[in-house]
C-alpha cells in the first residue's frame, strides 16, 4: 500500500495542527488512504539562530498526542538527538531521522530501539546506494520497519537536484522508499537567512518519483505557506493536497 506523509513543517500552534489534521482526516475518509500526520516539535537545523524552532519536546509531544486523540491520525516527527527517541517513541508511530544526521550512529540506534518505524532521510551528500549503511545500522539495532526518503542532492551552492535513479537503488535493499516532494524543491539558505524553494515543482517531483518506483510520498503542507514559520517557499498549499494524492493513486 502506498504510504503518504503530510503536515506542517513545524508546530506553530494548536490551531494550525487542528486545521491541517482536520483536512488530512477528511482526505483519508474520502480516498480510503492513511496519510500519516507530520509536524516537528523542534527544528534544530534552521539556517539562522533567530529562526522559529517550535514549542520544544514536552509541549510539542503533548500537542501531537492531542492530534491523535482528536483526529485518529498516525503521527510522525523528527528527532535530532539520541535522548529524544524514547519520549518521542511513546507518542508517535514513525521517528524520522533528518538528512544531515542520517549517519549519526547513536541517533539511529536509539530510534531503532524504540520499536517504532524509522524513516531515514537520505543526506544531500550521499547516493542512494550509500544509504545501505544507515539502513543496516537501524536494522542491526532492532528496527523492524525502516523507510528511506529521497530529498535531493546538493548541486553547488543554495541548490538541490534530484537523481531519481536513487529510488530504485534504495529499493534494492529497503522495501519502502519515500519521495520527499517538498524538501526536494528547496533552495537551502538562499532567501536571506532562510531556506527558499519552488513549490510549483512539487507535483512533478511526486509524479516523476512514482515513475521510478517510489511507494511513499512526503508533503509538507500549510493553509498559508507564504506566512509559514518554516519552509514556506517549498510547502504545498493545503487545499492542493487531495487532488495531488488522488492523481498519485
Amino acid at each position: 500500500m502506498t504510504k503518504f506523509i503530510a503536515g506542517p513543517c513545524v508546530i506553530e500552534s494548536a490551531e494550525l495542527l487542528d486545521t491541517v489534521a482536520e483536512r488530512i482526516a477528511a482526505i483519508n475518509r474520502r480516498l480510503g488512504t492513511e496519510i500519516i500526520f507530520k509536524a516537528s516539535f523542534d527544528k534544530a537545523n534552521r539556517t539562522s539562530l533567530r529562526s522559529f524552532r517550535g514549542p520544544g519536546i514536552d509541549k510539542g509531544l503533548q500537542m501531537l498526542s492531542d492530534v491523535r486523540s482528536k483526529w485518529g491520525l498516525r503521527l510522525l516527527t523528527d528527532i535530532h538527538e539520541a535522548w529524544q527517541a524514547a519520549p518521542a517513541g511513546e507518542v508517535v508511530d514513525v521517528l524520522q531521522i533528518p538528512a544531515f544526521l542520517c549517519r549519526q550512529t547513536d541517533l539511529l540506534v536509539a530510534a531503532a530501539k524504540t520499536g517504532k518505524t524509522v524513516n531515514i532521510k537520505k543526506a544531500q551528500f550521499l547516493s542512494g546506494a550509500d544509504m545501505r549503511y544507515p539502513y543496516h545500522k537501524a536494522h542491526e539495532s532492532g528496527a523492524a520497519d525502516i523507510w528511506l526518503t529521497e530529498r535531493g542532492n546538493s548541486f553547488g551552492y543554495n541548490n538541490l537536484v534530484v537523481d531519481f535513479r536513487n529510488i530504485p537503488d534504495m529499493l534494492q535493499f529497503a522495501p519502502t522508499v519515500v519521495m520527499d516532494c517538498t524538501h526536494s524543491v528547496q533552495r537551502p539558505g538562499a532567501a536571506d537567512g532562510t531556506t527558499g524553494g519552488n513549490r510549483e515543482f512539487v507535483p512533478a517531483m511526486a509524479r516523476a518519483a512514482k515513475a521510478f518506483g517510489a511507494n511513499g510520498f512526503f508533503f509538507e503542507v500549510h493553509p498559508d505557506p507564504d506566512h509559514a514559520k518554516s519552509d514556506g517557499p517549498n510547502m504545498l498549499r493545503l487545499d492542493e493536497l487531495e487532488s495531488l494524492i488522488e492523481s498519485l493513486l
